[in-house]
This record gives structure tokens, sequence and C-alpha cells, in this order.
């Protein structure tokens, strides 16, 4: 079985539109196939008609069920949309994925065990990942052995792809299996002089790496979900099913030439390929306007440099670490409202320790001078307490949860 990740950071690139039209396409072409929803807004059942009151169990019960040492069957949970098509239905529970799975070994590879569980039983699964960076997008990552992202031909989109691929590296570090990675055009409106450009642009430095097929831009799209159906089912001479039949037959295909091309051998070396690519891209296509001020977002007062600096890898700041005679926080919760820190060090008191959010990036960051010793701490993510997801060294509290450990020297 084939499962491929439909990942991007940024909402409103056409995630769930791909997801749900790309699994159709793939079914109509008579390949059995698995739609799994990982995102909390649960927006596949809508745009497939499926009533939200009556999805009793979703994806995030099967996910948890072994921590609970009650075991729920994947195939307990699916709804059958066509004759070769299934959806794993979200939740809203999802939402509380990452918090219910604080302290569980393994948990990044929840749904890849569940998939494994299945993966003689569909020829494909498509898998739509959320809008953010966290446990939900990592375990999709995990279970992957193909990522889409889907990109849209605009400046801004294009701009965050660049940052999207220098933080999807960052998960995908310990993820072992040879993945591909390939970018994909959507939402492309040719008559636009922008979108022109930047698609000769994309096609021109990511070459291999990118799908023939480009989504454009077509309302008929728009007016299946709307109806609850797929794009082939809804309107099947329209020039939005085409694309997506197009795009079905390349993945198609693109597995018997799969090995016979050169491809990197891990995921993390393939989007940082991708992700510099980007960053040339961008700058290629950068609009010629007046150079900006310095964003401010440096928090210190000192005269060292900056703690954050969105030109350098991500993952050699994410974590506690030591810099200097600092002990330096940096966090990644693009949803957060705020981030705080509770330790032995401030007597458990997450007030006293308050993140600060770098510009719009998501990253949340502090510092602090403590004596030389072992501190235990937790993050507080907008009231809710866990460990911090950047800290592998923990230890287990009285709660029977873990605290994160830093030692400082």
């Amino acid at each position: 079985m084939r499962t491929i990740a439909i990942v991007n950071q940024k909402g409103g690139c056409g995630k769930t539109t791909v997801s749900i039209n790309l699994a159709s396409a793939l079914a109509g072409e008579g390949k059995r196939v698995l739609l799994v929803d990982m995102d909390p807004q649960s927006h596949c059942a809508v745009g497939l008609a499926v009533p939200e009151e009556q999805i009793e169990q979703s994806i995030y019960d099967v996910l948890i069920s072994k921590s609970r040492n009650e075991p729920i069957r994947l195939t307990e949970i699916l709804w059958q949309i066509s004759d070769k098509l299934e959806l794993a239905p979200a939740s809203i529970d999802l939402s509380a994925f990452e918090q219910q799975m604080t302290g569980i070994a393994d948990r990044e590879s929840c749904l890849k065990n569940v998939m494994d569980e299945v993966k003689d039983e569909y020829d494909y699964a498509v898998i739509d990942c959320p809008p953010a960076v966290g446990l939900l997008t990592f375990n999709a990552l995990r279970a992957a052995t193909d990522v889409i992202v889907p990109v849209e031909t605009g400046y801004f989109a294009l701009h965050g792809l660049s940052k999207q691929l220098e933080t999807l590296s960052i998960l995908c570090k310990r993820c072992k299996q040879q993945v591909d990675v390939r970018v994909m055009a959507s939402m492309y409106d040719i008559r636009t002089k922008m979108a022109r450009e930047i698609l000769a642009e994309l096609r021109n430095h990511f070459a291999d790496r990118m799908f023939d097929t480009i989504v454009n831009f077509n309302t008929k799209i728009k007016e299946a979900a709307s109806f609850g159906q797929p794009i082939n089912e809804y309107d099947s001479a329209s020039k939005g099913n085409k694309d997506f039949n197009a795009l079905a037959m390349e993945v198609v295909g693109a597995e018997a030439t799969q090995q016979s091309r050169q491809i990197v051998n891990s995921l993390a070396d393939q989007i940082e390929t991708i992700g510099s690519t980007a960053n040339e891209l961008l700058q290629a296509t950068k609009p010629q306007v007046r150079a900006p001020q310095p964003a401010k977002t440096e928090i210190r007062t000192t005269e060292r440099p900056k703690l954050f600096d969105t030109n350098a890898r991500l993952s050699d700041y994410y974590g506690a670490s030591q810099m200097d005679d600092a002990l330096v926080f940096v966090t990644l919760y693009p949803r957060a409202k705020s981030v705080q820190i509770a330790g032995d060090f401030n007597n458990w008191q997450p007030v006293k320790s308050p993140m600060e959010k770098v510009g719009d990036s998501g990253v949340w960051q502090t510092e602090m001078r403590l004596p030389e010793g072992r501190y235990r701490y937790r993050l507080v993510v907008d009231g809710q307490w866990q460990q911090d997801p950047y800290n592998e060294h923990t230890e287990v509290n009285q709660f029977g949860e873990f605290n994160s450990v830093v030692d400082v020297k």
C-alpha cells in the first residue's frame, strides 16, 4: 500500500480538496483507496456528505485506543464512500490528541501502526493533514511513503512553501523510511501574470521533484464540495475532473518508475534539498519593492546575536539548550495564544516564566540564567500542561506524567 500524505502548514492551499479528489480519482481507476482525515476540522467528512452527527467514532478513537488498552480496529470506524473508496473520518477530539498522548512511548507512530494492520487491504491511502505542525502531522509523515505539498501559484504561498519545507525537515529527522516528496501546483489561474510566472519558476527550479499535472482554479470543484461530492461524481466533464484524473494517473505511473529514478535516501534530506530550492525560487520571484525595515522580533536586551534567526536552520534552536551563560528555550506552537514554562526553578508557577512569540512564525522563545544543576520543567500551552516535544530527556513525575529535564553546566 502506498500512503500519500498531503502536507502544508498553510491553510487555504487546497489540501482537503486535493485529498478528496485524488482519492476519488484513484478509486475511479479501480484502485482500493483509504482516505484518512487527520485534521480536527473534519472537512473530508463534510466534503463527502458524511453527517457529522452520525460519526460515533473517528480516527482519534483508533489512535488512542491502544494506549487505553481497549484497541479499536480501523475497520470499525470506516465509512464506505464508493465501491473502492472508504473514509476514516476525523473529529474535533483530534485537537486533544497531542495532550492525551503526552508521555506515551512511540506516540509518533500511532497512525503507522494502525495503517500497517490494513496495508494488504488497500492499494493507496491518502492522508489529509492539519494546517499546523505537531504530533498529528508527524504521525502522518511516519506513516507515509509519499508526500505531496500542494502550492498555490502566488507569491505569498511560495514564501510559505519555503518556511513549510524548512519546518518539515525538523519533524522528519527521525523518519527512517524512504519517502518520495513532490510539489504540486494547485489553484492555478492562468489569467494572472503572477500565476504564470510562479508556475514557470516552480517548474524550472523543482524539475523532477514537481508533478507535471497542475490543478487549475475551477468553480466546479468548489460546487462539488458544497454538494458533498468529489468532482468526478459531480461533473465528470469538468476541467477540474480532468486535472485530478491526470494527477491520479501520474501518481500511479510514478510507482512504476520510482525505483529507476535517483532519489534522496531520506525524507529529511529530500526536504532540505527542496527547501533550499524554494528559498532560491523565492528570491527569483520576489517583487521589486522598497526594502523593508528589519522585523522587530528580538526580545533580548543584551548584545548577543539574535536567539532566533529565520535564515538559520530551525532544528538548531528548538528545545532547551545552553547558550553562553543563559538557558535558552525555543518551541513551535503556531496556533497558541500563550506559552509558559513551569519548573522547579520557578516553584512550578508558569506565570513567572512566559515565553514570547517571534512575529507570526509560530515560534516562542525565552531565556533564563540559572545556577549549575539539573532542572525539571513542563510547557503550559494555552493553559494545558505538557512535556517539551523537542526535548527527549524526561523523568516520570508523581502524577505519572513526564517532566522534561535539562542540565545547566
